[in-house]
């Protein structure tokens, strides 16, 4: 097949797979094969991947980056919120936006260092460190970090959640048993509120669990004014469960993972959807990576304000250098975000 014809070769995987889910031949390979034949198209067009993806002008994401990390991706005795993240609202360029994130990430560890004697430099599976702390430790040790960072750089710095709350929930109530404390719905509501008020939290990732559209509407009908309300378990780059989300007014944001839907075919048509709706996509790398940077290509391509890929790691790096590479390539501005 030619590759130009993308979306009739994702056809043809679904085809072959035959499951709704890829569960025959694999999500890693038909989103592998997808994306080789994107890279192809673009080499046979003599082009870079997001200009062969690209309908108009392309503008820079803001990197998202994890800084502290607990929950299933840490283990042990860290935090019981999944990740603590930064985002660099005030670069003026890519370049200086990952160098705050990297800055934020070494002042982090010094700060934890203070705190706790003993801490042994350990790292969850998206370089983010994994100390035995609290929660809401956890919270004011990067809340210090980012005040410092932004004395010495000038860039207003933002603190970002992803709380896994899927993983907190035990079917009548949230767990955190770090903690060592149960809420009920309401309870979690209120804390999530709290913490976000308390901290000037900018992005709240999965802060209640996955099947529970309503009361993620009801945090979003409260806070969605300041902060992005983000589905990622909610959603799963699914169009048809982010068409329940809009019809709930669940979120204002959903997270995009290629390799979470299978193709790109399916990845651009969720972005589309989600940007029609006026919900903003944020594309994602996934906890287990390889150093491919496809995904920096197709946050650039498609106008998608954030990208969340790490700070540190080979397999994070990649994709940040990307977006270096081609800020120097086309001088290309940020992209707007819509809260400041």
């Amino acid at each position: 097949m030619n590759v130009i014809g993308q979306a009739a070769i994702d056809h043809i995987l679904r085809e072959i797979d035959n499951t709704n889910n890829f569960s025959k031949i694999g999500g890693n390979t038909a989103i592998a094969v997808s994306l080789a034949v994107a890279k192809a198209a673009a080499n046979a067009s003599r082009v870079a991947l997001f200009k062969y993806l690209s309908k108009s002008a392309v503008t820079i994401p803001f990197p998202l980056g994890n800084i502290i990390g607990g929950g299933a991706h840490a283990g042990g005795r860290t935090p019981d919120i999944q990740e603590f993240l930064v985002l660099p609202v005030g670069a003026k360029n890519v370049r200086d936006a990952i160098h705050a994130n990297a800055l934020v990430h070494k002042k982090t560890r010094e700060l934890i260092q203070k705190s706790d004697p003993q801490f042994s430099n350990g790292k969850g599976d998206e370089g983010a460190w994994a100390p035995n702390i609290k929660s809401e430790t956890a919270l004011e040790i990067l809340s210090k970090a980012i005040d410092q960072v932004g004395l010495e750089t000038g860039i207003n710095i933002k603190i970002g959640l992803d709380v896994a709350a899927s993983r907190l929930w035990m079917k009548n109530y949230y767990h955190y048993s770090r903690e060592k404390r149960n809420f009920t719905i309401e309870e979690q509501l209120e804390f999530i509120q709290s913490l976000i008020k308390r901290y000037s939290i900018y992005y709240v990732e999965d802060p209640i669990e996955e099947e529970d559209f309503i009361n993620f509407s009801k945090l979003t009908k409260t806070v969605g004014s300041k902060t992005l309300i983000c589905g990622d378990d909610l959603f799963a780059t699914n169009i048809e469960r982010l068409k329940e989300g809009i019809k709930n007014k669940s979120t204002n944001a959903i997270l995009i993972k290629p390799n979470q839907i299978g193709t790109l075919t399916e990845t651009i048509q969720t972005i589309e959807f989600a940007k029609k709706n006026k919900i903003m996509p944020i594309v994602s790398h996934r906890s287990g990576e390889t150093t491919d940077e496809s995904i920096a290509h197709i946050a650039v391509a498609f106008d998608c304000p954030i990208i969340k890929t790490g700070v540190v790691g080979g397999e994070r790096i990649a994709k940040l250098n990307e977006l270096i590479r081609i800020e120097e390539m086309t001088g290309a501005k940020m992209a707007k975000l819509p809260i400041k």
